[in-house]
C-alpha cells in the first residue's frame, strides 16, 4: 500500500495526517539541582505533541465514540476542560469534523482561552463555582445543560470513561522500548486517566513497577478536604472514577509555590520545563532520585510545555502578589500517617493511599 507521500491526498487524509502527528514523544534525562549528577530521572515529554499529553485521550475518546456509533458525523462535542484536554478536543474537532465547545470557568488563562477559540472551539465560562464540587462541578453540570439543549451532541466525559486511562497504552510501549527497564513511575493526578492507563501496561512487563501520585493541596482525590485550588491540571474537587487508587504505591502533595520554584528550576538548568503538572512531577521524580538507590531508573510523566504558563507561572508580577516567589522548597516533603489525619498546606507524601467513596473518608472528617 503506498504511503501518504507517494499518493495522491484524499480528504480521509487529513484527519490521518493530523492523528499520526500525535505520540512517539521523546524522553530527556533530568539531575541537577534535582538530584546529584548522574542521578537523576527520565521524562516524557508529552509537550512535543501538538497540544499537549491529553491530544492522546482526546483522539482516543472520540475515535471510540464514532466507533460505536455515539457520537454521530457532524454531531457537537461538549466537554469540561482547565486547558490541557480543550487543545485535545478541539485537534479531534478539526481532525474528525466536529464543532466542539468547551466549558471552563474565569480562572482559565486568558492566552488559552484566546488559543482554544484560533482553534474554531466555542468557549463557554461558567459564572460561578457550585458551593458542592467548586468550579469544577459547576462545569460539569453546564455541560449536561449543553447536551440537553443539542439532541445528539456527545460528551467525552474525561473523569469517568475509561477510554480515557485506555488511551495511554500507547505512551507505556513508547517508555518501554525507550527505558526499557523502568522502576518508579511518577504521575501527576487530575482525571486519573494516564496514571492508570500507563501503570496498568508497564506492570504486564515489569510486575515491580512503583506508582508515585503527585496531587495538589486542596485536592479531594486522595482524601484531603476540599478547598480553593491554584494550580490547574492537577487535583479535583470532584471523585473521577479513573482514579485507580490500588495501583499507588504513595501519593505527594505540592503547592503552588514549590511547583513554581520548579517549573522554574527545570527551566534554567534543562531548557525543559512545562506548567502546575511539570513542577509538580519534577520535584517528586528529584526526590525520588535522590531517596533512592543509585541506578533506580525512574520515569515522570511532563504533560505539558511552558508556553500556556507565561502571564502566570513565569511571571514574577502574578506570582509575587501570590506569594509564589523566592519559597524554596524543603528538601524532604513532611509524612502524614493517613490522608485524613490532618488538612497539608505544603509538600507532604503518604504511604497510606484510599479511595474516599470506599473508606468513607469524604470532606469533614480531617481533623
Amino acid at each position: 500500500m503506498p504511503s501518504l507521500l507517494e499518493s495522491s491526498p484524499t480528504p480521509a487524509d487529513s484527519p490521518r495526517s493530523l492523528i499520526g502527528a500525535v505520540g512517539n514523544t521523546p524522553v530527556v534525562f533530568i539531575d541537577q539541582p534535582f538530584a546529584p549528577a548522574g542521578c537523576g530521572f527520565w521524562a516524557k515529554l508529552e509537550s512535543a505533541n501538538p497540544g499537549g499529553m491529553k491530544d492522546r485521550p482526546a483522539l482516543h475518546m472520540i475515535g471510540r465514540a464514532r466507533e460505536r456509533g455515539q457520537l454521530r458525523p457532524g454531531a457537537r462535542i461538549v466537554e469540561s476542560t482547565s486547558g490541557t484536554l480543550g487543545l485535545g478536543l478541539a485537534l479531534a474537532g478539526i481532525a474528525f469534523g466536529h464543532p466542539v465547545t468547551l466549558v471552563t470557568d474565569p480562572d482559565m488563562e486568558p492566552l488559552m482561552q484566546r488559543m482554544l477559540r484560533a482553534y474554531a472551539a466555542e468557549v463557554d465560562v461558567v459564572a460561578r463555582p457550585c458551593p458542592g464540587g467548586g468550579w469544577q462541578e459547576a462545569r460539569r453540570r453546564r455541560v449536561h445543560e449543553l447536551l440537553a439543549a443539542e439532541p445528539g451532541s456527545f460528551s467525552p466525559d474525561q473523569y469517568h470513561n475509561p477510554d480515557n486511562a485506555a488511551a495511554y497504552a500507547p505512551l507505556a510501549h513508547e517508555l518501554l522500548a525507550q527505558l526499557g527497564r523502568i522502576d518508579v513511575l511518577v504521575c501527576s493526578v487530575g482525571t486519573g486517566g494516564h496514571s492508570a492507563g500507563i501503570a496498568s501496561v508497564l506492570r504486564r512487563h515489569l510486575p515491580d513497577l512503583r506508582l508515585i501520585g503527585v496531587d495538589t493541596i486542596g485536592s479531594t482525590i486522595f482524601g484531603q478536604r476540599p478547598r480553593p485550588r491554584l494550580m490547574r491540571g492537577l487535583g479535583s474537587s470532584i471523585y473521577p472514577r479513573n482514579v485507580d487508587y490500588g495501583a499507588f504505591d504513595e501519593v505527594h502533595w505540592i503547592a503552588p509555590a514549590e511547583a513554581v520554584w520548579a517549573c522554574r528550576a527545570l527551566a534554567a538548568s534543562s531548557y525543559t520545563s512545562g506548567g502546575w503538572s511539570v513542577g509538580a512531577v519534577g520535584l517528586v521524580a528529584g526526590w525520588v532520585a535522590r531517596t533512592h538507590s543509585r541506578g533506580t531508573r525512574i520515569a515522570a510523566i511532563f504533560p505539558d510545555g511552558p508556553q500556556r504558563y507565561f502571564d502566570t507561572i513565569y511571571n514574577d508580577e502574578y506570582c509575587r502578589s501570590r506569594g509564589l516567589l523566592d519559597a524554596t522548597p524543603a528538601d524532604e516533603p513532611d509524612l502524614l500517617v493517613h490522608p485524613t489525619h490532618r488538612e497539608v498546606d505544603r509538600w507532604t507524601r503518604c504511604g497510606s493511599v484510599i479511595d474516599p467513596l470506599l473508606s468513607g473518608s469524604r470532606a469533614g472528617t480531617i481533623g
